[in-house]
This record gives C-alpha cells, structure tokens and sequence, in this order.
C-alpha cells in the first residue's frame, strides 16, 4: 500500500501554500525538468571534460618529458582537487538558495562552471610557463567545484518542489540521468574531435576544443534557465517572510537536522558516490590506462553501456514510488560490493593480450654528445572483445541506476523547505564529491603501489585490481549503515501542515 508520511525523526514538514505541488500541470513539470536538466548535463559534461583527457592533460600540465604515471596521477589529483571542494560550494550556494531563491542561485552556478571550463582551453602548456600551468588549472577546478556543489541542489529541489508525490521519485530521476549524460557527452565530443583533426593534431592542440566548446554550450543554457520562475513553494515562504535566516544553523546545529544529513552521508550518498564513480569514471580510466585500449574502443565500450542503461535511472526512480527508496539504494550498494572486483576481472580477460604499438627506442647520444633517455614501447590493446566488455560495462551501470536513480527523492523528502537545499546539498557532496570523486586517484595510486611490490607476492600478481579495495569497502560500510539507520519512507507530502496514512 502507498503510504504518505511525514519527514522522519521528527524533522517538521513544509507550511501548507497556495500552490498544490500534486495538481501542476504535466507540461509545466517537463518544463521545468527540461530547463534544468540541460543546465546540470553541461554543469557535469564541464566538470567531467577534465578527467576524460587525463592522460592527455597530465603531460601538458606537468611536462611531456615526465613519467606517465606520474603525469596521469597529476592529472587526477588535480582533477581530484574540484571534488574537494563541492561541499563547501554546497554549503555557500545552498545557504543563497535557502534565502535569495533557487533560479538565481543555479544561474549563477553555472555560469562560474562554463566560464571556468571555457578558461581551462586557454592555459599553455607547462613547458611554456612551468608551475603556472597546473597552478592556474587547480584555481579553475575549485571554481567548477564549488560551482557544481551548488547546482545538484538547486535543480533537485527545484523539479521536486514541483512534482507530484506518489511521482517525485519519477521526476526527479531525470536530474540523476544528468551526470551520466553529461560524462556520455564529453567522451563522445573527445571521440568526435578527435576523429576530426586526428590523434596527432588533437594530443598537440585539438584536446582544448571540448573545453572551448563549453562557452556556446553554457550560453544557451543560460537563455534557457532565465525564463523560468521561481519556485513556487519558495516564492510564497519567501513573501510570507517564512524563509530561514541562517540555514547553516538550522541544517547543521540543529540536533535533528544534523542527525538526517550524517545518515544521508554515512547511510546512502558515501557508497552511491562510490559505485558511480567505479562503475563509469574509473572503469573508462581502467581501460585507457591498465587495459591499453584505444580510446575509440574504450569509448565504443563505454557509451554503449551508458546507453542501454540510462534508461534505468528512470525505471528505478518510479519503482522507489510504489515500494520505497531505500531497498532499492541498498540493492545497488550492495551489488557493486561484491560484484565490481570479477566485472573488473572479466573485463580483463576480455580486453585481449598486450602488443606494442611502437617499438621501444633505447637511451643514445646525440651528434654534441648529450644523452637522450629511452623511450619505452607504447603498447595497447590487440583485439578486444567488445560485445562481452559492453555487457560487463552495463552490469557495472545498472548498479549505478539503483543506487542513484531514487535518491534525489530520498533527499528531498529528509528536509524541510526552509533548508532543503543547503541541507541535501552537503551531504551529496561529501559523498560524491570526496567519497566518489577520489576513486580514480585512489584507486590509481593503489595500483600504482601495488604493482612496485616484490615479484610472487599477492598484491604484485593482483596489482591491477588492487585500487578497488577502496570502493569495494566504502560501498559495504555504506550498505550496513543504511541498512540499520535509513527509514524506507516515500511520497512525502512537502507542501501539508498534517500529512495523511492511506
């Protein structure tokens, strides 16, 4: 039976308005989702450009004469360093959207994420001007950081504030197919212009087009996201002067709050963000770097994955409506534990024996005489099965969608009005922004330190697997944490002084 419950712990529900969420027209609520699903893509196809390139960027940032494994863990540290930042840009743009409204807030968030991404395809290389490169790079990630901690938030809770009850889990699933579309797009614009001005053309200069394509991108958005309105719930306790005057207190001092954003955290957005990050980022990484693929292939692998899954997102966000959010959340944490290390296996054994591209040339003397070190062979992925790969890939999506097609709902149904964006935005953030966007660095280093240990050992001969010790285990403590503290609530109604039991 469909149950419509208050906000639990005690946690007050919304003050009753004229604007009755559950009689919106259906044409005004895709309205709304359009509008704010094409700002979040380009938000996360900004954010995402970066660590699609890394291999590429790596070398430019730190110089083309530096180690690739050095150069790739700079390019995903740096990349790392926007992750660090979300939740405080959740907090500092959560805290606008709570009091100023939350059209203006994700206006101007995104316009700092496409200003900042179009920047980034203007910086030369650290061979013309040394630390500066990676210097200037870091200070644009914590832009596009802090701006993409304040866009989740205020999209979410803008389609919800607008959606039905026994349907917001529906709804709101098409804001949670953003990130992944987002990543979808980047890859298959690099893919593009990479075919367009060629391998060679595109490691020299062409890698800066996807970044410059941003600035168009982000200017038709913005045209699209000013003619919406603002919320209606918020405009009426907005003019009723019912809004909060300090959300970060009433978020985060206050005991009850505070106790449903460190369950969020701890028993949902942790393992989410890491299941995300492992079944899509990092397994495209995972194929680039360790299985030596093509980046054609990689991709080919890739998008189809996120195609033939996507759809999930959707289906899973509707059934959270009829039989609750968290069963389903578990489910997908509980799935990419104990599946993500054989995916992992399978995909290797799938991508086919190792033959070199180019031969290694040895370390010689030049005409005056100076040294010229070795340069190793470029080895890359001879045959690879793609059909199997795909499957694989998709198995590691689906996981995703479970876990993160419902819990844009969950979110909003935990907080009151007067918080709700400064309060769902934090711990998303945490969750995905640390938890989740540290997975391809950490994972990566582990790898790296694996493979460095004596011959026979378990973590030699494993060493390429060993990076997934990190998601595996945060997955599974999120999964026992929420499974003890989440309530399987659902169809909160936000918008009633006394919500009803049917």
């Amino acid at each position: 039976m469909e149950q419509s419950v208050s906000p639990p712990y005690g946690a007050p529900v919304d003050t009753e308005v004229a604007h009755d969420n559950n009689t919106t027209p259906t044409g005004k609520i895709w309205q709304v989702i359009t509008a704010s699903s094409v700002g979040t893509v380009i938000e996360w196809y900004d954010f995402y450009i970066f660590g699609s390139l890394a291999t590429i960027i790596g070398p430019v940032l730190f110089g083309s004469k530096g180690k690739i494994e050095d150069t790739l863990l700079g390019a995903l540290a740096v990349f790392g360093a926007g992750f660090v930042v979300r939740p405080f840009g959740a907090v500092f743009f959560g805290r606008i959207g709570d009091m100023i409204g939350r059209k203006y807030t994700f206006l101007l968030t995104l316009l700092i994420m496409g200003g900042a991404t179009f920047v980034t395809g203007l910086i030369p290389s650290y061979d013309k001007i040394g630390l500066a490169a990676p210097a200037i790079v870091v200070v644009l990630r914590l832009l596009q950081g802090l701006a993409l901690g304040g866009e989740y938030g205020g999209a979410t809770t803008y389609v919800a504030e607008y959606s039905p009850d026994h349907k917001r889990g529906y709804y709101t699933s098409f804001i949670q197919i953003t990130a992944t579309a987002g990543l979808f797009l980047s890859v298959l614009v690099i893919l593009a212009t990479r075919k367009i001005v060629g391998e060679d053309a595109f490691k020299e200069w062409g890698w800066r087009l996807p970044f410059l394509l941003s600035g168009a991108l982000i200017v038709a958005s913005y045209y699209i996201r000013r003619k919406l309105a603002e919320s209606p719930l918020f405009a009426k306790a907005k003019a009723e002067g019912k809004t909060s005057t300090n959300p970060l207190r009433e978020s985060f001092v206050n005991p009850v709050n505070r106790r449903l954003v460190l369950i969020a955290l701890f028993g949902a957005t942790m393992g989410q963000g890491v299941v995300w990050y492992t079944g899509q980022f990092y397994a495209y990484s995972f194929m680039l770097s360790t299985l030596k693929m093509s980046i054609v292939d990689a991709a080919i692998v890739l998008c189809s994955a996120l195609a033939l899954a996507t759809p999930f997102f959707v289906y899973f966000g509707s059934l959270s409506d009829r039989i609750g959010r968290k069963k389903i959340i578990m489910t997908g944490l509980l799935c990419g534990a104990i599946f993500t290390v054989p995916i992992f296996y399978g995909l290797k054994q799938y991508a086919g024996p190792l033959t070199e591209k180019t031969a290694a040339i040895p370390a010689t003397v030049d005409a005056a005489g100076a040294a010229v070190a070795a340069v190793p062979a470029v080895m890359q992925s001879a045959s690879p099965q793609m059909l199997p790969m795909i499957l694989l890939t998709f198995c590691l999506v689906l996981f995703v969608t479970m876990a993160y097609g419902p819990i844009a709902a969950y979110l909003v149904e935990l907080f009151p009005t007067k918080v709700r964006y400064t309060s769902l935005s934090l711990p998303y953030h945490i969750g995905n922004g640390v938890f989740g966007g540290f997975v391809p660095f950490i994972a990566t280093s582990l790898t790296v330190w694996a493979a460095t240990q004596p011959e026979g050992t378990f973590t030699k001969s494993y060493s390429i697997y060993m990076g997934l010790i990190y998601p595996v285990a945060i997955a599974l403590i999120c999964f026992f944490i929420g499974s003890i503290y989440m309530k399987d609530v659902r169809n909160v109604k936000l918008m009633d002084d006394n919500p009803s039991t049917s």
